[in-house]
């Protein structure tokens, strides 16, 4: 199922994402640091949505307390519990 997570205190103003299952794909992020935008995608491609809140949860970028990173874990877990 297709999601959409409009993030909060990042460079990034949104993320794009589908879960199949538990399973995350096509991630894309609108807006930040094109270098990380790109990568992160690439790196969660077909993890669990644990695996993805475990590698990507509590990331701190430049002292905001939160990242793209952070937030990606925030809107797969949202999502997931929403679909189940």
């Amino acid at each position: 199922m297709k999601h959409t997570y409009m993030t909060k205190g990042t460079c990034s103003r949104r993320i794009d994402f589908e879960l199949d299952g538990n399973v995350v794909k096509n991630v894309v992020f609108y807006g930040g640091c094109p270098g990380n935008l790109i990568a992160i995608p690439r790196l969660v491609e077909g993890m669990t949505v644990n695996e993805v809140v475990e590698k990507c949860g509590g990331v701190n970028c430049a002292g905001k307390g939160t990242s793209c990173a952070d937030q990606l874990a925030k809107a797969v877990l949202q999502a997931y519990s929403a679909e189940n």
